[in-house]
This record gives C-alpha cells, sequence and structure tokens, in this order.
C-alpha cells in the first residue's frame, strides 16, 4: 500500500470559495493490478474552469462531487506498473491532479517527452491552455492574416499563448490586458505585443478605444472587458468566448454588456467553445506548436507554488490574478 493524500470538496462555494470548501485526506492506495499505473505527481494544475464545477449545475463537464477527491491537470512519474505499454519512470500526463498520488488504467495517462521540455509544460503551453489558444484562434476565430488581436487576461496561461501565436499566425497588431505594470512590461517586452493595458489603471473601455478597430477579440475575462471589445470592434469581428473569469466567484447574476446592439450594427460574431470539442486539432496542435516551442517563438512563464497543502492558496491566488503565466503547484 502506498499513502497518499488528496484534496476534497468539503463544501460548495457560495461566491468566492473559501479554505473551510476543502478538506486534506489521507488515504492509502493498493499496488497496481494488471494494465494499471501507480503515478507520483510532481506537478499539479490550477485552472479557472475549476470553480464552475464547485457548482451544483449542469454544464459541459460534471460538477465536482462532494467528499470525494477534485481533479485536473496533472504531471507525474510512474512509481509502479502493471503494464505493457508504460513502464515505471516513465513521466506521464493525466487528470488526477489534487493528489500526491494517483493509481490510475494505463489507458487514462499519456507518456511525454521531458529530454527538451520541463514535464510541467505539458500543463501550460504545450497542454490544455496552448491548445486552447490555438484552436480558439485558428477555428473559431478564424484569425486571417493581418487582422488585428485583443486578447484579455494576457498575462495568464492562456492569453499569454494567444497573444504569441497570434503573431506567428500573422496578426498585424497584438494587443493584451493585464493587471499590473509588471505583466504589461512581461507582455511587451518578452512576448511580442504590440500594445499591453493595465485594466487596473484605468478603464478598460477607455484604453482600447486608441487602438482599435479589433479583428478578433479573444475573451478570458467577460465584464468589463468584453463590453469594452464591442465598442473597439471592427465590422464583421470575430469574438472568440473561452471564459469569464470576471464574473466565476459572482454571487448574484452579472448583467451583460449594454452594448449588445453592436453585435447587430457591426454585424459581428461571437462563438463560445471548449477546447474539448476539438480533439481532432490535437496533432496539429502538438505538430506547430512543438515546432515554435524548439525555435524559440512560443516562450512562457510559470508562477509555482510548493505543496499539496497550499494548493487551495494556489487556486484562490489565480482567480485574484496572483499569476504570471501558468499557476502551478509542485507536489
Amino acid at each position: 500500500m502506498t499513502p497518499s493524500r488528496e484534496i476534497h470538496l468539503a463544501s460548495r462555494p457560495h461566491g468566492w470559495p473559501t479554505p473551510e470548501n476543502f478538506r486534506t485526506v489521507e488515504t492509502e492506495l493498493p499496488d497496481p493490478g494488471p494494465d494499471e499505473v501507480l503515478v507520483r505527481n510532481t506537478f499539479m494544475s490550477v485552472d479557472p474552469y475549476m470553480r464552475g464545477r464547485m457548482n451544483d449545475v449542469k454544464s459541459y463537464v460534471p460538477p465536482f462531487a462532494l467528499d470525494a477527491p477534485l481533479d485536473g491537470g496533472a504531471v507525474g512519474e510512474v512509481v509502479a506498473s502493471g503494464s505493457t505499454d508504460v513502464r515505471v519512470g516513465d513521466t506521464v500526463l493525466h487528470q488526477a491532479g489534487w493528489r500526491t498520488h494517483a493509481l490510475l488504467p494505463a489507458r487514462a495517462v499519456r507518456r511525454v517527452d521531458v529530454s527538451q521540455v520541463p514535464a510541467s509544460a505539458y500543463l501550460g503551453a504545450l497542454g490544455m491552455p496552448g491548445m486552447t489558444a490555438y484552436v480558439g484562434l485558428t477555428r473559431v476565430a478564424e484569425l486571417k492574416e493581418g487582422d488585428t488581436v485583443f486578447v484579455s487576461g494576457a498575462a495568464g496561461a492562456v492569453g499569454s499563448a494567444v497573444g504569441q501565436m497570434a503573431r506567428l499566425l500573422g496578426a498585424s497588431k497584438v494587443i493584451g490586458s493585464a493587471g499590473s505594470p509588471e505583466k504589461c512590461a512581461w507582455l511587451t517586452d518578452e512576448l511580442g505585443f504590440d500594445v499591453a493595458l493595465d485594466y487596473k489603471a484605468a478603464p478598460i473601455g477607455r484604453q482600447l478605444r486608441e487602438h482599435g478597430p479589433v479583428d478578433v477579440y479573444f475573451d478570458n475575462v467577460g465584464g468589463d472587458h468584453l463590453e469594452a471589445a464591442i465598442f473597439a470592434m471592427a465590422d464583421f469581428g470575430r469574438i472568440a468566448a473561452c471564459g469569464a473569469i470576471a464574473d466565476y466567484n459572482a454571487d448574484a447574476p452579472v448583467p451583460g454588456p449594454r452594448n449588445l446592439m453592436m453585435m447587430v450594427s457591426k454585424r459581428l460574431t461571437m462563438r463560445g467553445f471548449i477546447v474539448t470539442d476539438h480533439g481532432d486539432a490535437t496533432s496539429e496542435f502538438y505538430r506547430r506548436a512543438g515546432a515554435w516551442v524548439a525555435d524559440g517563438s512560443l516562450t512562457w512563464r510559470e508562477t509555482v507554488v510548493d505543496g499539496l497543502d497550499h494548493a487551495v492558496d494556489a487556486f484562490l491566488g489565480l482567480h485574484r490574478g496572483d499569476n504570471t503565466g501558468k499557476m502551478l503547484v509542485r507536489l
């Protein structure tokens, strides 16, 4: 038996989650049976979408169960194996995060190559956030060469990939919003954004007005950012609606943008998307993103919090904007 520790959802949050909504549980895992593997997790991901799964509502993914471990992306080392395909010592990607160890069917893990990039990259630029950026730009917003692109939450894992990929895919101008001068400097000085707007310094609508018109808006924030983008959009602009983190912890319904009539007058297209609906793009994404990483065109930053005991702190910090790049927990 292998001792393990895992984070359970103890109660459903109303508004902002608190530490009391979570519980750390000690357990023991048996040795793997045939076609099973035991993984010692080394990094786990905390992501904005997890907040929605804490609510008991129907959505595109089932809610987290009470008094059961949370889950999410993680990478780790196989420490015992009953599989002929996945061996001890392999580094694997899977969805059993929020715990120190995981006993999984071998088919539920994917071996990853860590000879050129660290394992944590498969939770960020080469993982779900990177593919979200790629799918949103290419399949949802249908980015065209010469487009002006605006992305909100640009200093996060998805947003920072969106800005870089937009440039690589032919955008003529890339605008991002972020929540501090330091984050804005990272976007322009290191990632190649043309403009970075500190939304805490002045209303985002007033700042964005100077840099439009915008052909593609990649929305990670919703709220005032979506309203500002609609004002700034060019005729026939396209909006890829990825998330609305500004509203995730609201304890009452949030009013929508006040300028939706501009969707009609500007003939805009707005389309929501879920990255898991685009599994057929996986090989294309890994081929292109892998090449960009290899030649240095696609870079990333990580904000790392140490220890399972601080996983909830990392999750709450993500929603406060404490991270630059991908927020990870090192286990």
